[in-house]
């Protein structure tokens, strides 16, 4: 027992099902948000296989998509959720809006590491007779790689906020803990430990996403 309200096992629970939704989430959304980055860059103005109507679709897309605070696009989606894993509560219902709501957010976030590779560094590559997919697969995403590995990482803490949201809903995790448990039943000692958690999760992460980025840099 660690508070008036829950045992050791609830709470070593809630972090399993934290940790479910977000590396769940985060493989789907990283394969489908890091090809979403990849076309908003080469088919951008100016992009080496420059296509205004895939680029005119996509960037909204991504745009409205970001633009909806993710515990009003939990609810709004609830029929889809429904759809997909036949129930709207639980860890497994979370994944499907957490996905929606990261994968634009790793596109646009891979955009932006894209954009900051030297653009003389595609045009040479260019200039020695390679493809687009030979730019893009030996030259811009090497040159790219740490600075995606540190948008991968700002993602992955997006997602750590976006679970603690869920909780609102039933979702399961250290979210739903702080709200049931802590807010609800009025026990400080449980708020306490579910921040602590995330802020350890946070600082993990963030840590290890340095590390892994300082490392391809200087390699």
């Amino acid at each position: 027992m660690i508070s008036t309200t829950i045992t050791m096992d609830q709470f070593m629970l809630s972090i399993y099902q934290t940790i479910q939704m977000v590396s769940i989430s985060l493989i789907i959304g990283s394969v489908l948000g890091i090809p979403l980055g990849i076309l908003v860059v080469v088919t951008r103005p100016g992009g080496i296989i420059e296509n205004k109507w895939v680029y005119g679709l996509l960037n909204p897309i991504i745009n409205i998509v970001r633009s909806v605070p993710f515990i009003i696009l939990l609810v709004a989606i609830i029929p889809l959720t429904k759809l997909i894993v036949q129930t709207s509560i639980g860890t497994s219902a979370a994944i499907v809006p957490l996905t929606i709501y990261i994968a634009p957010y790793i596109g646009r976030l891979v955009e932006n590491s894209l954009l900051e590779v030297n653009p003389g560094i595609m045009e040479a590559a260019e200039a020695m007779g390679a493809t687009p997919y030979q730019v893009i697969r030996y030259f811009l995403l090497p040159e790219a790689f740490g600075s995606l590995i540190l948008s991968l990482t700002t993602a992955t803490i997006g997602l750590i906020g976006a679970t603690a949201m869920a909780g609102a809903v039933g979702a399961g995790g250290v979210g739903d803990m702080a709200i049931v448990y802590g807010y609800q039943r009025f026990d400080t000692f449980v708020i306490i430990a579910t921040v602590v958690v995330l802020v350890v999760f946070v600082q993990v992460i963030q840590s290890l996403g340095n590390v892994l980025a300082r490392k391809v840099r200087r390699g």
